[in-house]
């Protein structure tokens, strides 16, 4: 047996020795399932298959980067060169260019991103004089994608009836116009969005049954990663590449299928025994990242969801700490109890930031998180924010190296057709527009014979568009000879980016000739990562592929020493020692808008599954009593997913939420109340040392009022009128600050004021006919 397969454990090295006929490894978090894929690509190698006959398809860039590494390691580098793994859409892309002629498309066709679909969409809405308070691009643009995922072509649409009845009911009757628009206008640009490199390619198989028997007898293996995340359009193009030879392998956690919203279909892994013959079905279940803790909590959590496959994950780790479950009264000081929390952490246990990651449903949590991190002076990093390829000044560069490829690209053009000003006015561009749709003809045609068609446009500004192309053919004529780091130096020196980047002093200007030399750096370092790779060249046309489609977490920015911040969807395949998973509120996690339906509570719950199976030794979960939203301050409640872990895994460190009912009504009103029936919210035992607090237990009243309790007016339990009975030494609760003891009494009337030492806000001078305050002993 060979050297590297003594790794393995048995459950492991069952599927990697399993060479032909369809398979199923259904592995659970943390269990090995990149080592498996690794290795059982490695093990056909050995055993006589052509690295050209392998396709090995993941769903990130680092993923395949780092398998392909692990392989060269064994096999060597020449070998693993050969090989076929990328995601989909950077495998797609690459036979989509090699057959592109058939689809009437030039084999450099533009990748749009969504920034440049945004742009296209929200023009288009202009020019067909839409209401855009309606058709909202965003929107727009998201409807397209989920057509063309579901392989709803343009023509598919204008012959369902039903789509274009729901169009019209949510008061967008255009929308099939504004869609065969858009693909007629990329056709016309030669680009493809993202969902188009899973369109076409479907197009290609379907269209051309020669070119499908090319693919089915060249990837003789196929390998599929997270086979629980692929939409109808991945699917249809795996069953079809893989129909002949049926060496198919797919990995996956039906318990981890969390990307419904943007078309994966929990139905292919869970049906994939029903779709080939004699389906061989492996179980990974020893989970070797996080404690026994962890592991037994989340399945504990997993097992509530109905739709599932049959596993039993387990590990032979650590019993490890319990997960610890913390309430916070606001999201700030949510914020402050991580930011605390991580601080000490590091403190008493010498970790690095790089140990911590924070996760949470939505984007907009980090600001409170940012805010409480950056007192603490902890470094971090947020994923997924704007990405370094969307900066303007990045896309402006990229503009011109892609019209510089392809000339078509409308929107490559009209971005920097006056940038640096040129003289060339909107107008100007307008009329560009609508001649170039009049004749059918891109933009850059119409520029190169301005002479000749009938357009609007005066002498002088005829003359600057002949500059402009001639500046870009003569950018042409140094492509055919230059590598992407030469040309960019030379494209960004000559075009006037850089001198009028330099007539910027601010920092803002400083920081954005920065980023262009970033910039320059990474197509360095790209043209010296090409010449290990088999059959590139490090050329222009390479390196915009590569950059449209690279997403945030495959870069790589350096230092990594940083606390990460992140969604949950972001986080999914990653690990980290210490996880705060924040904001576990009903109506935020699980989130309001996903609660319609069984399937979607239960997308919710796999989705918590995969944040707490992230953390390897220690998770804490973290929820609000309230929090800003749209600002205003409204009350939350505890997240379902709190209370569904078996209780023996967790460790509360704050009591339960207490009642907090402030009653408008006198009770007397409905007669005499049984005082055994009355239940009085739990009050803190609180002791003040030296300016410190420290809380006990909680004690439960019951029945008649507890005696330390003073009386404070006619105000119900809340302090708020200036004629209080408050006095030196009550301890109070405020939202914001927590429990306090009285320190000083001052003023008169409606000035008086309280100076109160708080738990977390230290000393505070507040006006009592203003502050809300409880007075808790």
């Amino acid at each position: 047996m060979e050297k590297y397969l003594s790794q393995l454990n048995e459950a492991q090295l069952e599927p990697t020795l399993q060479k032909d006929g369809p398979m199923i490894i259904i592995a659970g978090a943390g269990s090995g399932k990149t080592r498996v894929l690794t290795f059982r690509i490695a093990y056909l190698m050995s055993q006589g298959v052509d690295s050209f006959n392998i396709l090995a398809l993941t769903f990130t860039n680092k993923a395949a980067k780092e398998m392909k590494e692990r392989i060269a390691t064994i096999v060597g580098s020449s070998e693993a060169k050969n090989l076929w793994m990328g995601t989909f859409h950077s495998v797609f892309a690459k036979i989509l260019r090699s057959e592109a002629d058939k689809l009437g498309y030039p084999s450099n066709f533009t990748i749009y991103d969504t920034q440049d679909s945004d742009r296209l969409i929200a023009s288009i809405i202009k020019e067909m004089n839409l209401d855009k308070d309606i058709y909202k691009y965003k929107q727009i643009r998201s409807r397209i994608s989920s057509y063309k995922n579901s392989l709803i072509t343009v023509r598919a649409y204008f012959q369902n009836p039903e789509l274009i009845e729901a169009d019209t009911m949510a008061r967008r009757p255009r929308l099939g116009d504004i869609y065969k628009e858009y693909v007629n206008r990329c056709f016309k640009a030669g680009a493809m969005d993202f969902d188009d490199l899973l369109l076409k390619t479907n197009e290609l198989l379907t269209r051309f049954p020669d070119v499908l028997m090319k693919y089915q007898n060249r990837f003789k293996y196929i390998l599929v990663d997270e086979y629980q995340d692929t939409n109808h359009s991945q699917y249809l193009i795996v069953r079809a590449l893989s129909d002949r030879f049926q060496n198919i392998c797919v990995v996956g956690d039906d318990a981890q299928s969390i990307y419904a919203f943007r078309g994966a279909n929990i139905n292919n892994i869970l049906n994939f025994q029903k779709d080939y013959d004699d389906v061989k079905v492996f179980r990974l279940e020893q989970n070797y990242r996080s404690t026994k803790n962890i592991v037994n909590a989340a399945n504990s959590i997993i097992e509530k969801n109905q739709t599932k496959l049959d596993k039993v994950v387990w590990t032979a780790n650590d019993e490890g700490s319990k997960i610890k479950v913390h309430r916070s009264l606001t999201d700030g000081d949510e914020g402050r109890y991580v930011a605390s929390t991580i601080f000490e952490e590091k403190m008493n246990h010498q970790l690095k930031n790089s140990d911590f990651a924070i996760l949470y449903r939505t984007n907009s949590q980090s600001r409170a998180i940012e805010e409480a991190l950056r007192k603490r002076d902890i470094p971090y990093r947020i994923y997924g924010g704007t990405s370094f390829y969307q900066r303007k000044e990045i896309k402006d560069v990229l503009s011109y190296l892609r019209l510089i490829v392809n000339p078509a690209d409308e929107e490559a053009l009209v971005r920097i057709i006056n940038f640096p000003a040129r003289g060339i006015g909107q107008t100007t561009i307008d009329r560009l527009v609508v001649a170039a749709n009049g004749y059918n003809r891109s933009i850059f045609e119409v520029l190169k014979n301005i002479n000749k068609v009938d357009i609007n446009i005066n002498s002088g500004t005829k003359n600057k568009l002949q500059d402009f192309v001639t500046l870009i053919e003569s950018y042409q004529v140094l492509n055919q000879t230059a590598n992407v780091f030469e040309l960019a130096e030379y494209v960004t020196r000559t075009s006037g980016l850089i001198n009028e980047l330099k007539k910027d002093g601010t920092p803002e200007g400083v920081t954005r000739m920065e980023n262009i030399e970033e910039l320059l750096n990474g197509m360095k370092d790209f043209v010296e990562g090409q010449k290990e790779v088999a059959d590139t060249t490090g050329s222009l046309a390479e390196f915009l592929e590569d950059v449209a489609l690279a997403t945030d977490l495959d870069a790589d920015k350096g230092d990594t020493n940083h606390v990460a911040l992140m969604t949950i969807h972001l986080a999914k395949g990653l690990e980290f020692p210490n996880v705060f998973i924040v904001g576990l509120e009903e109506d935020l996690f699980p989130s309001a808008m996903s609660m319609n339906t069984r399937s979607e509570l239960e997308e919710e719950r796999r989705l918590f599954y995969v944040a707490l199976t992230r953390a390897e030794k220690q998770a804490y979960l973290t929820y609000a009593l309230s929090r800003y939203r749209w600002g205003k301050l409204i009350d939350s409640e505890p997240s379902r997913f709190i209370e569904e872990i078996d209780e023996e895994y967790v460790e509360i460190l704050t009591p339960p939420e207490e009642l907090r009912f402030n009653p408008m009504l006198s009770a007397d009103i409905f007669g005499d109340v049984e005082p055994n029936r009355i239940r009085f919210k739990p009050a803190k035992q609180v002791e003040f040392n030296k300016g410190k607090i420290s809380k006990e237990e909680p004690t439960k009243f019951q029945g008649s009022s507890p005696k330390n309790l003073k009386p404070v007016g006619q105000t119900n339990g809340n302090v708020n009128l200036f004629d209080s009975k408050l006095v030196v030494g009550n301890l109070v609760k405020h939202i914001r600050f927590g429990t306090g003891e009285v320190l000083k009494i001052e003023g008169a009337g409606a000035d008086i004021k309280a100076e109160i030492n708080f738990q977390h806000g230290g000393v505070k001078k507040l006006l009592l006919r203003f502050a809300k305050l409880e007075v808790v002993g």
